[in-house]
């Protein structure tokens, strides 16, 4: 079993780092001392479970989190700096502070640290996310110790639930757009005036036509979804967020 932490004081290490192509040491006080972190370890950068659920959702709740008292998010693994770098850009996920543990010394201070020679990969840590006050780790959720890769408490929601289980999230907004449409531009401006954040899908990259007409039963530009509720083109999202902002008043 993984010993709980909480309560204590997270490992004095100094992290090696890469910033504007030079090294740099960042020490465990500049990450928390006088202020509220959250930390999720994972066991690799570019892994399945890591880039499309943990880091994502992480980074999208991020607003969130620091409408909540929350000052960082930090992504920690068992990587070298070079690595978690590269993946922070795959990932565009700027609201998370990645650190390389790339010498695991971090994660075996906090018992954390498993062999994963099974895979191939050696020494990485447990999947597991922490709540740290100034320092002291006021709340740590640790996935359970079963074979393979649990992904059932370290992740966002129940992060930000603890936190505040009323906090408001930011929607899921999807756009479906096409080079060159004016509605599409029209829709995404829409969006940004309301500085409601989307995710982008545009054809011939990500989707063909036979895609957008198998999801949407449509085969204009742009289409639009909004938690999971498909709102259509840009006439129709002007007027659902006009609708929106009406029933708000």
């Amino acid at each position: 079993m993984f010993k709980n932490k909480e309560g204590q004081r997270v490992p004095q290490v100094t992290f090696k780092t890469r910033q504007n192509n030079e090294w740099k040491d960042v020490t465990r006080d500049e990450i928390f001392s006088g202020k509220t972190v959250i930390v999720f370890s994972l066991p690799g950068a570019f892994t399945p479970t890591c880039s499309s659920s943990h880091v994502p959702r992480f980074n999208q709740l991020a607003p969130a989190f620091f409408a909540n008292g929350v000052d960082s998010i930090v992504c920690i693994s068992v990587n070298d700096t070079f690595v978690m770098n590269e993946w922070k850009k795959d990932q565009d996920a700027n609201n998370i502070f990645f650190i390389p543990d790339g010498n695991g010394e971090f994660t075996e201070k906090m018992g954390m640290l498993v062999n994963k020679n099974d895979l191939g990969f050696g020494k990485r840590s447990w999947r597991y996310s922490m709540l740290v006050k100034g320092g002291v780790i006021e709340k740590m959720f640790i996935e359970p110790n079963v074979p393979g890769d649990p992904f059932e408490v370290s992740d966002a929601d129940t992060m930000l639930a603890y936190i505040n289980p009323r906090a408001e999230k930011p929607a899921d907004v999807t756009v479906f757009t096409k080079k060159g449409c004016p509605y599409c531009a029209k829709a995404k401006a829409l969006l940004h005036d309301k500085g409601i954040v989307f995710e982008e899908i545009e054809a011939g990259k990500t989707i063909t036509e036979h895609s957008l007409r198998a999801v949407t039963g449509r085969d204009t530009y742009p289409q639009v979804f909004i938690n999971g509720e498909h709102i259509g083109g840009s006439e129709a999202l002007e007027k659902y967020l006009s609708d929106t902002a009406k029933a708000a008043a």
